[in-house]
């Protein structure tokens, strides 16, 4: 499920989501302990504060100075004394604590000093620093009680955790946001790279990845393909000639072996003799046809495959393979639906088309063959069918491969080479078409679609006929 989830964010959002995950967790450790720090600082302030104040009181009782200038109110409007005599009964206190009682119960000796955190007496909701000092006066012992109140920790901790929480979630977006955009900018070359990629296949390995100006990993990543794809390049054009080559030199020993097989048969051999140059005869024949079929794959694959552009009338070339698979398969019945039509492009590059896919029809037909050509949806269009078995659905492009044979009825017995059906998706590319197999629940049907040739079209010349 944590895999399933990655895969669906992808990598520029799982980044901002992670940098935002951590800013949000390093804030919130630094606010906790910048809220404890400022905490402490404003308590050790407060008490040195009340502390000042207990020490300026008591040095004034001990010289005697007049108490109720003592007592004066100062600045900080939140700081109130008691002056208690030895006894512990208020002698003076500010106006705040007017008709209050004593503030704290802390009793400290002459020269000694006592704090504690406690709520006052009277309207005072806030707690209070309390500070305790004893003196000696010339009066006697007194104690002085500062109090001096918390509140501005409170309200300076609380704006301090307002801040917090209003500015991390800020924080975290700002943070994820801006980690999203310069991750999407950092990755802009590796999409390049991908679009580039998904348009390379055999057909165009001269291609390669654009390479990004930085000299940063992207950019050795980008040169490391590209000297991988320099590599299969050049594997693939070792192979193709080889394929070539091989497929050239075998067509002369090939001839001497159809000839000489030729005069054994005109020599009157007796019966073994002469079946077995009949099977000498259609050995080389199928390999005569296989290595005619890899020189055209061979030049397919360099994009030698030249076609010439002239008119070509597709009911012409479905009448002759009609024909001609009559003759070769007398035990199929061929049914041709055919209308006038033309196209642009090789007479004989078409013309093995239908060949190879009447014939491959003929082959797995149980007793009937049909093809149809015509007009459709602003294209030409064949039809190729038989009434064998059906193509099961995860077969249906992989037939297109070289050297593929479906089990059963379509094996090598079959007399194919496996190589028909991909040379005629091959040239029907090359001519701007297409070549699918039907969705059928039985028998077979191939469908070639090619651009129809509007500006050569010829003059219908009756409805659409059918021969068998």
């Amino acid at each position: 499920m944590l895999a399933s989830l990655r895969r669906r964010l992808g990598v520029r959002l799982r980044s901002a989501l992670a940098a935002a995950v951590v800013v949000a967790i390093a804030s919130l450790l630094a606010g906790t302990v910048l809220l404890v720090t400022a905490r402490s600082i404003l308590l050790d302030n407060i008490s040195t504060a009340a502390g000042d104040r207990a020490t300026q009181i008591a040095a004034g009782l001990k010289a005697g100075s007049d108490l109720t200038t003592l007592m004066r109110p100062t600045a900080r409007d939140r700081t109130v004394v008691q002056v208690l005599d030895g006894s512990g009964r208020i002698e003076a206190a500010s106006d705040a604590l007017a008709g209050e009682s004593v503030i704290s119960t802390l009793r400290p000796a002459p020269g000694d000093r006592a704090t504690q955190r406690a709520r006052l007496p009277g309207p005072y909701e806030d707690p209070f620093w309390i500070v305790a000092q004893g003196v000696t006066t010339p009066s006697g012992d007194r104690i002085v009680l500062v109090a001096e109140s918390l509140d501005i920790i409170d309200d300076g901790v609380g704006a301090m955790a307002v801040a917090l929480l209003v500015g991390l979630p800020l924080l975290t977006l700002t943070v994820g946001g801006a980690t999203f955009l310069f991750v999407g900018r950092t990755l802009r070359p590796v999409e390049a790279m991908r679009r580039q990629a998904a348009t390379i296949t055999s057909r165009n390995l001269h291609e390669r990845l654009p390479v990004p100006a930085a000299d940063d990993e992207i950019a050795a990543l980008a040169s490391t393909m590209n000297t991988m794809l320099d590599r299969i390049e050049a594997s693939s054009a070792a192979q193709r000639r080889f394929v070539g080559d091989a497929s050239h030199e075998l067509r002369s020993p090939l001839a001497t072996v159809q000839a000489n097989a030729d005069l054994l048969d005109a020599a009157g051999l007796p019966e073994p003799s002469a079946r077995s140059v009949g099977r000498i005869r259609a050995e080389s024949t199928r390999m005569a046809r296989l290595v005619e079929d890899l020189l055209l794959l061979a030049r397919a694959d360099n994009d030698e495959l030249a076609v010439r552009r002239q008119d070509v009338d597709l009911d012409d070339l479905v009448y002759t393979e009609r024909e001609r698979v009559a003759e070769l398969h007398p035990g199929v019945t061929v049914r041709a639906t055919v209308e006038p039509v033309r196209v642009l492009g090789d007479p004989d590059a078409l013309l093995r088309v239908v060949r190879n896919l009447m014939e491959n029809a003929a082959r797995h037909a149980a007793s009937t063959v049909m093809v149809s050509a015509g007009r459709r949806d602003g294209a030409a269009e064949i039809v190729v069918g038989n009434d064998g078995p059906p193509i099961p659905s995860a077969d249906r492009e992989r037939i297109f491969d070289r050297f593929v044979r479906l089990d059963d009825s379509r094996s090598r017995a079959g007399g194919g080479t496996g190589l028909g059906l991909s040379i005629a998706r091959d040239i029907v590319g090359a001519h701007g078409g297409t070549l699918t197999v039907d969705d059928l629940a039985s028998g077979a049907a191939m469908r070639v679609r090619l651009p129809f040739n509007e500006s050569s079209a010829p003059e219908p010349y009756g409805p659409a006929h059918e021969r068998s």
